[in-house]
This record gives structure tokens, C-alpha cells and sequence, in this order.
């Protein structure tokens, strides 16, 4: 089922995957570079709902607009903003989440709309190169339990570049920024979207 939802940032675009008996809603949105169609996002529409979780697959206001570029983070904060009340009209509690881009705002937002945890998936800890340009302090001020899924190989952050902190780290040996492992890798492509899954089904069952 797909919903349109009019935000301050212009009309977002929620497609919903629901569970028969949801105990929980994870809101999930794309990046900078993509959109809903990234293989991991489309891996957790599938599987979730089969395991007691209602997905909701976001688009923000840019993309659903066709532009090529992402706002500013104040923007894509306020798309997400508002499209908050259709997720909580579901009356469950609701997992903030959302890929690169989208596991900032989901940081960056969580304590303010009362999320119940936050799935970052390839959190951009820095831009490629620049290490010293961190992000920590969004991951580490989300205030909520958190998950981060992490390639092993991602320019934006390495999972040994990731600060101490209250959050869990799923990694996905020698996946990139988009979890794509290479030909040579000892790992399939098959078992590293597992992993994601996998990783993410045993992290919900553990939310209270």
C-alpha cells in the first residue's frame, strides 16, 4: 500500500509492507545516492514483516519530487518530521531508520519524535577520505537503543573506525558503502544481504 503524506519539504511517499500480527513499525528511508529500490531496504521490506515488524519505506519529498540532489540535512529533518504522525497513527512503537543520509536524520530526530530505537544502516561516519570530518556525535546522540549495519569496506566508515559507545554494530564483511561485496570476496552477495537481515531480525527481537 502505498501513502502520500504532505510535510513542510513538499509531499513524501510512504510504501507500506505490513505484518499480519506487527508488534512494531520501522520507518526505513534511502540515501543521498538512492532510493528506496537499494537491495538491503528491499531484503527488510521482506523479511521483517514476517518476524512481528510493519515496514514502512520512505521516500522523502526530493526524491518523490525527481530531483537528483538531497537538501540540506534541516531539510530532509523536516520531511521526516512529517511524516512522523502516519507512523504513529499505527499506535506501535516505532523503530526510526533509514540508510547513509537517512540513518543521520534518524539520529538526529530520534529523542525529539519519541522513536523506540534506530536502525542506521552504512552510517556515513565521515565523507570518503576525510576522517577527520566526523559524525560521531549524531550516531552517539541518538538516545535510544541503536544498530548500526556497517560493510567492512565502506569508505564513509569502517566498523573499526566507530567510536565506543551504547549502540550495537552488525558488520558485513567486505561490503562497501551499499553492501555490494566483491567477486573475490569469501562471501556471496546472497549471504552478505543475509547478514543485514539476519542481523537485524535478532536486534528487534531483543527491543523490549
Amino acid at each position: 500500500m502505498i501513502e502520500i503524506v504532505e510535510t513542510d519539504a513538499g509531499t513524501a511517499r510512504v510504501t507500506w509492507h505490513r505484518a499480519k500480527k506487527a508488534r512494531l513499525v520501522l520507518a526505513l528511508s534511502h540515501g543521498a545516492g538512492g532510493g528506496i529500490e537499494a537491495p538491503d531496504v528491499q531484503a527488510l521490506a521482506r523479511v521483517l514483516p514476517g518476524h512481528g515488524v510493519t515496514v514502512a519505506l520512505v521516500e522523502q519529498p526530493w526524491r518523490v519530487a525527481g530531483k537528483k540532489v538531497a537538501p540540506a540535512p534541516k531539510t530532509l529533518d523536516t520531511g521526516w518530521r512529517g511524516i512522523w504522525p502516519a507512523l504513529a497513527g499505527m499506535e506501535l512503537p516505532v523503530i526510526s531508520g533509514g540508510r547513509s543520509a537517512g540513518a543521520r536524520v534518524a539520529c538526529r530526530t530520534a529523542t525529539e519524535l519519541g522513536a523506540h530505537a534506530v536502525l542506521a544502516l552504512s552510517f556515513p561516519l565521515h565523507p570518503p577520505g576525510k576522517p577527520e570530518r566526523s559524525r560521531a556525535d549524531e550516531l552517539l546522540g541518538a538516545g535510544v537503543p541503536t544498530l548500526v549495519v556497517q560493510g567492512g569496506n565502506d569508505p564513509f566508515g569502517k566498523p573499526e573506525e566507530f567510536p565506543e559507545g551504547a549502540y550495537e554494530l552488525v558488520e558485513v564483511a567486505y561490503g562497501d558503502h551499499g553492501f555490494a561485496v566483491p567477486k573475490r570476496a569469501e562471501i556471496t552477495q546472497e549471504r552478505a544481504l543475509e547478514i543485514v537481515t539476519d542481523g537485524v531480525v535478532e536486534w528487534v527481537a531483543s527491543l523490549g
